[in-house]
């Protein structure tokens, strides 16, 4: 129960970091944010699935995407995740960094479920081979 409830809490919190984070450098069509974000997420992710196996992934899943979805579908007046713009003074990244932020989210967790079992187990103590 308990570890079901850090893995909700780390996943709405990386939800929000990730999204106050994924924009910076988007204007210089440098996206260092974006993969930052991606970064804690993923990690957040892998210590989710470590926790709790598919369960925990999914929680996590559910917990982060629900909240990045939530950020920008209620952020009207400024964006937080800026879609659906485009100029040609826009860079590439200050255009569609948004849409790769609420994707990616999914993506990069999606992955993770897919990788071997062997990755998220730590060896026992007693094996010394």
């Amino acid at each position: 129960m308990l570890r079901g409830l850090v893995t909700v809490v780390a996943g709405i919190l990386c939800g929000i970091v990730g999204t106050f984070a994924h924009r910076m450098g988007a204007s210089a069509n440098i996206p260092y944010g974006l993969v930052l974000a991606f970064l804690i997420l993923g990690i957040s992710a892998w210590c989710a699935r470590s926790r709790l196996d598919v369960v925990g992934l999914a929680l996590h899943l559910i917990a982060s995407s629900g909240t990045i979805w939530l950020i920008a579908v209620q952020s009207t007046d400024d964006a937080l995740t800026p879609v659906g713009f485009s100029g040609s003074s826009v860079p590439f990244f200050s255009q569609r960094v948004g849409y790769l932020w609420l994707i990616g989210c999914i993506v990069v967790q999606l992955m993770l479920m897919f990788l071997p079992c062997l990755l998220y187990t730590s060896p026992s103590p007693r094996d010394t081979r």
